[in-house]
Order: C-alpha cells, then structure tokens, then sequence
C-alpha cells in the first residue's frame, strides 16, 4: 500500500469529521474546509491507487518476462524436436516448403530492375 492511500484516506476521514462538527455547530467555513479536506483526502487516495496499479503492473510484466525467459530455452527444444519429427515423418514435404520458402526469400530480395532516365525530346 502507498503512502499515498495512506495519508488521503486520513485526510479524507479528517474533512468528514470537520464536516459533521461543521454541520452540528451550523459554521459554513468549517463545512466548506472538511470538505476541501474531503476532496483533497480523496483526490490523493486516488493518486496512491493509480501508483499502486503502475506498480502492480510492473511487477506483473517484469515476472512475465523473466519466466518467458527462463522457459525459453525449454520452449525452443520442444519445437526443434518437433519440427524434427515432422522432418523424418515427412521428407518430401518437407523439401517442397523449404524451397519455397527459399524461393520467397529470393523473390524478396531481388530488387526490380532499373528504368532508364525519361528522355526529352523537343519536336519543334
């Protein structure tokens, strides 16, 4: 929890507090500062929750990432076994997708061939 919940809650409870002795006494000027108190009281409270959503959030990405990283490797050795697998059980298959793959690749990088400059003629 932040301390920022913390001192708005209390101050939020304070300007009720100054609030009721305001209304009990009849004082307008205590009732209009408990409830500053109030609204200040909450606004902060507010501010401690969204910090400690940031926080939570960050934590929660940051525990993410490190297990992704630690099953990473475990990851990639269930896939090359597998992809092995599919290899020996289908070769030809397998042959036919890996060159067209290669193929796109080709075809990617190949740039198109250049165009001549326009020329300009003058017919006059």
């Amino acid at each position: 929890m932040d301390k920022d919940r913390i001192a708005g809650s209390a101050k939020d409870f304070a300007g009720k507090v100054e609030g009721a002795v305001g209304d009990i006494a009849g004082d307008e000027k205590t009732q209009a500062a408990g409830r500053t108190r109030e609204a200040t009281g909450a606004v902060q409270n507010l501010y401690g929750q969204a910090k400690d959503a940031a926080r939570d959030a960050t934590d929660a990405a940051v525990s993410y990432a490190k297990d992704a990283y630690d099953n990473s490797g475990d990851t990639f050795y269930d896939g090359s076994q597998a992809l092995a697998k599919k290899v020996k059980d289908n070769p030809l298959g397998s042959l036919l997708i890996a060159g067209a793959i290669g193929f796109a690749l080709a075809l990617l990088m190949t740039r198109p061939p250049r165009r001549a400059p326009p020329r300009w003629r003058y017919y006059g």
